[in-house]
């Protein structure tokens, strides 16, 4: 029998966190393997919310989902000034 005066621990393992620019070239890659435009279903998602824009080869649609979409916009934001030496 367990010792009901003591605590018990119990330690859920977190999932690592999963950065937005190794998302976006996952999803990028997934789109353009399965034929389409990356860049189009991308914008459709941002623009939207709807899901469906993204694939679910190779968990896309999953993974996308975990990210804000003000995130996403923010890094490619970033990424674009950074390109152009604002």
């Amino acid at each position: 029998m367990k010792d009901l005066g003591s605590t018990q621990m119990f330690k859920v393992e977190k999932e690592p966190e999963t950065g937005v620019k190794v998302v976006l070239s996952t999803v990028y890659e997934a789109l353009n393997e399965k034929g389409y435009n990356p860049i189009s279903q991308i914008v459709g998602y941002i623009m939207s919310g709807d899901p469906t824009y993204i694939t679910s080869h190779n968990n896309a649609r999953s993974l996308i989902m975990k990210v804000e979409r003000d995130e996403l916009v923010e890094e490619l934001l970033q990424q674009y000034i950074r390109s152009n030496n604002w």
